[in-house]
């Protein structure tokens, strides 16, 4: 307690209230990806190959199997968490009673246990479709296949979802986010880029030709895939012109960019021109590679730019990565804790003072005050947040984390 009292001071000398950073926290929701707790597996069949440019790496012991289990290491990674949270599915976790449905036939019923649990949890819930990983997406090409059936058949799913995700945002009193991401490009330089992108425009448009009251529309760009590194059908350029043009949601994805882009960056570049952005946070090693999030400075940029314009609004903050060589439930709790602290770092940061500084032309005080500021007492803040919360503050969490590996994950 001394220690935050101590930073409290030291921020109200620059003008920064820590009492409505640590209250602004807590209010700033974070949707998790359910994806992290079995390796993008999901439940249509047991041991499924991903496939789509998709990638989980290692063995790592104690991954869920089924969805009772899912949900209890979503549960057990919440209980290290303070704040707003949510949860993100994706179609392949729909639950059928063994029954195989194809996913052009999803209902809201084949999600029934989640909308439950999320209420019993109190957290919101958002949606994907999932076009990979099946084999009306084995040639490369889904939404902009040549094939009218192959196009039918996932513009159906993505109607579909459309309909889950409305009838989870209704059901839980809230909007669900609905992300429509394809993985459809070429292994080797195509002659014609523009067929397919007239087609994605055209399925794109049929999905979305039906109203939805709770439920938001996203499109979610790449800069290449595996089996696609030659070109890719949605592309930033593409979407980011259909989301203005068509009045949707853009989402911008950490890893889904040329290595020297910074998602940081295109914020401010986009924000005024689509209803919002949805945010992929995620950390890519040289591709897209989907590492736990750590706090880096891309993260933490990300996250300033966010709290300097107060853009909570209108960008949604969602988790995206995955490890299968770490415990899962570790790899959650350190992602999300990560995006949290740099949050909090933004919110702690006296954006008046340096914006005076930039006005005035006083570049040599700016750059000083920024560096400074990187020493600044934030982790007593951060421990008093997770205090209030009811968290642990350090990393206390992982010896939790580590006896349920033992009693749960290893017995599986």
């Amino acid at each position: 307690m001394r220690m935050y009292e101590l930073a409290k001071e030291k921020y109200a000398a620059l003008g920064v209230d820590t009492e409505k950073a640590i209250a602004k926290l807590s209010q700033i929701p974070i949707s998790v990806h359910c994806w992290q707790g079995d390796d993008v597996g999901g439940f249509e069949a047991p041991d499924a190959a991903l496939s789509g440019g998709i990638a989980a790496t290692g063995n790592y012991p104690g991954k869920a199997a089924t969805a009772g289990q899912l949900r209890a290491d979503i549960e057990k990674a919440f209980s290290f968490i303070g704040g707003k949270l949510r949860l993100s599915l994706h179609a392949i976790y729909a639950e059928t009673d063994g029954r195989k449905v194809e996913r052009n036939n999803l209902q809201p019923a084949h999600f029934a246990a989640w909308i439950e649990w999320a209420k019993a949890q109190s957290v919101a819930l958002d949606f994907n479709p999932t076009l990979f990983s099946h084999p009306m997406a084995a040639s490369g090409f889904t939404l902009s296949s040549i094939d009218k059936g192959v196009r039918d058949f996932w513009i159906e799913h993505c109607i579909a979802c459309r309909e889950i995700a409305d009838y989870m945002g209704r059901t839980l009193g809230g909007k669900t986010i609905t992300n429509i991401w394809i993985p459809d490009g070429f292994k080797d330089i195509p002659v014609d880029r523009y067929t397919p992108r007239k087609n994605l425009a055209d399925a794109l448009d049929k999905i979305l030709a039906k109203p939805t009251e709770h439920n938001l529309d996203s499109v979610e760009s790449k800069v290449f895939g595996i089996g696609a590194e030659s070109a890719t059908i949605g592309s930033h350029e593409f979407y980011m012109g259909y989301a203005v043009s068509r009045q949707v949601l853009l989402t911008l994805d950490m890893g889904h960019f040329h290595p020297t882009e910074a998602v940081s960056d295109k914020i401010s570049g986009v924000i005024d021109y689509v209803p919002g952005i949805l945010l992929h946070v995620s950390r890519p090693v040289r591709w897209d590679s989907d590492h736990v999030v750590i706090l880096d400075d891309e993260l933490q940029t990300l996250m300033t730019e966010l709290a300097r314009h107060d853009l909570f609004d209108k960008v949604h903050i969602g988790l995206d990565f995955f490890d299968a060589s770490i415990n899962r439930i570790a790899a959650w709790v350190i992602g999300i804790r990560n995006s949290q602290k740099a949050l909090l770092k933004g919110l702690l940061e006296p954006t008046g003072m340096l914006a005076s500084l930039e006005a005035s032309g006083d570049y040599t005080s700016r750059l000083a005050m920024l560096e400074e500021l990187k020493a600044m007492p934030w982790c007593a803040v951060w421990d008093e947040f997770c205090a209030r919360e009811g968290v642990a503050a350090g990393y206390d969490w992982l010896s939790d984390v580590k006896q349920y590996e033992s009693d749960v994950l290893s017995k599986r």
